[in-house]
């Protein structure tokens, strides 16, 4: 009687041990899916990185203090692509709204998508650095030989000349870089002697 008791502690102590290791890799599985999410979040809410922010509308403020403001445009060797800014650099009042466009052009024979990263350096800056809008939200496509202007509109935060980490930054650097996005497989035309065909005729 005893062995049998053991023999149902033991049972009973797998399959706790058993269900304590899936509920330990479920949650390992699912903070890995929330990790990406959540990492981007952080770094637009803190400019982590250089990531940039978003803002929905223009500053409300312009000082006296001046930026510099240079672009620089990368693409994949993946992507058959020629990608530079109109200009390479701007100078304006720290929020004083400007635009520039950037130059895509499509040198393949074929349709080609891509989708781009971005960050400014110095990284600090990031958090002061106000996009309105930027062709970095969206896929972008080129169709052979195409080319294209993709606009940027932006803002440097006036609260950025009240950190003491950036009062001798006059520059920041706004970089891109382009990489393809893989397209989905065409579906194969129904051959004219398959069983569909033969069905539709």
């Amino acid at each position: 009687m005893t062995e049998v008791n053991d023999q149902n502690n033991l049972s009973r102590s797998n399959r706790k041990v058993a269900f304590a290791c899936l509920g330990m890799f479920s949650f390992m599985i699912a903070a890995a899916y929330a990790a990406v999410p959540l990492y981007d979040l952080f770094c637009r809410v803190t400019g982590f990185g250089g990531t940039t922010q978003v803002a929905e509308q223009e500053s409300e403020m312009v000082i006296d203090r001046v930026i510099t403001v240079r672009f620089d445009g990368n693409v994949n060797h993946a992507l058959p692509w020629d990608f530079k800014p109109a200009q390479r650099s701007v100078t304006l009042k720290m929020g004083e709204t400007a635009q520039l466009p950037y130059i895509a052009a499509n040198v393949s024979d074929g349709r080609t998508v891509g989708t781009s990263t971005f960050n400014v350096t110095p990284t600090s800056a990031g958090v002061y650095f106000n996009k309105l809008d930027c062709f970095c939200f969206t896929e972008q496509a080129l169709e052979p030989g195409e080319t294209v202007e993709m606009p940027v509109v932006f803002f440097v935060d006036p609260e950025m000349d009240k950190d003491p980490m950036l009062e001798h930054v006059k520059e920041i650097t706004l970089s891109y870089t382009f990489f393809p996005v893989e397209q989905p497989e065409q579906p194969v035309a129904a051959r004219a002697d398959s069983p569909a065909a033969e069905t539709n005729l």
